[in-house]
């Protein structure tokens, strides 16, 4: 006992004793904590599910798209707008915004594309913005569309002095305010519009936006969708213009078409987003050259064949129009009006002579393989 009473008294030892009770104690109240716990779950995160928001259905279609749309857009004429389809003009401006695009060859082997936009709010560039072509003035009148352009052809002049639109012209007094020019581009490729600027020059010029009491939808829309189960399997289409070799391929997931050319997908600059469309309509059309310059002369007046692609399926159609001021109206094979599906829809005149030279596929890779 004096040993260990001696002991204590060393400090070396006794701070080593006290140490040695503090680990065991610690030791001690560990294991009786962590027999008490239940061995601990790990729960993951459940992953976080986004559900699509459907739009809601106004009970108001638009005349364009056949989509639901707000009351007042039911009357709301659109805008027409000659859009440039050159590399040289690359990137375009706002074409996924548009209800209804026209393709159509113009000289040289070129295409040009009448975008046709019944709501344009927010668009800050549009474009770039070119020249008219006659058949364009008869195909606007079609929608009773304002049309805009940056310039006419002597043939075009001629079409738009039969006062079948109304027209906004870069060349008239009011293009400076509708139109501006970037600096990125040389003109004649560098010229744009946006909202304000169509806005202004609608007001300034004391165009209405209404539609006129006697105009009608110029599409029959299908209450269901219009699947063509009778027609061919089409994933993928090229189209034979020399320029821009267009083609399309069939998207699963949004049921659309994908749009590409000059050998890369055409992308709408204001979006960032490929151009892509519900509907293609070909329509098979004659043309010769005007005697006075390179211009292409296309009929429009009169009757003829072509395709209706959506759904991955395709379809022979007819079409017929009576007058310039008159709308094309498109048959199926059995003579009944065509029902095309609501949302964008993107019509080409193929020039008949040239029918042959498109290329139908009912697979992507058949095309993608060529």
């Amino acid at each position: 006992m004096e040993k260990l009473k001696e002991l204590f008294k060393n400090k070396k030892f006794l701070a080593g004793f006290i140490a040695a009770v503090i680990v065991i104690v610690l030791i001690i109240v560990l294991v009786v904590v962590n027999s008490g716990k239940e061995e601990e779950v790990v729960e993951e995160e459940p992953e976080e599910v986004v559900e699509e928001v459907e739009e809601e259905d106004t009970g108001f279609y638009s005349r364009l798209t056949g989509l639901s749309v707000d009351e007042d857009m039911v009357d709301t004429r659109p805008v027409a707008i000659m859009i440039e389809n050159t590399s040289m003009a690359l990137p375009q401006y706002g074409l996924n915004s548009a209800g209804v695009i026209y393709e159509c060859p113009v000289e040289g082997g070129i295409t040009r594309l009448m975008a046709l936009f019944e709501d344009y709010s927010g668009l800050e560039k549009i474009g770039n913005v070119r020249s008219c072509r006659p058949y364009y003035v008869y195909i606007s009148a079609e929608f009773d569309a304002i049309y805009v352009h940056y310039g006419q052809s002597t043939q075009g002049e001629d079409a738009l002095n039969k006062g079948l639109v109304d027209e906004l012209n870069g060349l008239d007094g009011i293009g400076s305010v509708v139109f501006f020019r970037s600096d990125d581009k040389e003109a004649p490729h560098n010229a744009y519009t946006s909202e304000s600027g169509l806005n202004a020059g609608l007001e300034s010029e004391g165009i209405s936006r209404t539609y006129s009491e006697d105009y009608t939808s110029h599409y029959v829309f299908a209450s269901e969708e219009n699947t063509l189960e009778d027609g061919e399997d089409c994933k993928a289409f090229s189209l034979y213009f020399s320029n821009n070799k267009p083609y399309f391929v069939y998207d699963e997931e949004t049921q659309t078409y994908l749009r590409y050319e000059f050998s890369q997908a055409q992308i709408d600059a204001l979006d960032g987003n490929q151009v892509a469309v519900k509907n293609v309509i070909l329509q098979y059309v004659p043309s010769t050259l005007y005697d006075e310059g390179p211009y292409l002369d296309i009929t429009l007046n009169g009757t003829g064949e072509g395709k209706y692609i959506t759904d991955g399926k395709m379809i022979d159609i007819t079409w017929s129009k009576d007058s310039d001021a008159a709308v094309t109206h498109y048959y199926t094979a059995d003579g009944e009006e065509l029902e095309i599906n609501p949302g964008t829809t993107w019509v080409s005149l193929i020039e008949n002579s040239s029918v042959e030279k498109n290329a139908f596929y009912a697979t992507q890779d058949e095309l993608l393989n060529q």
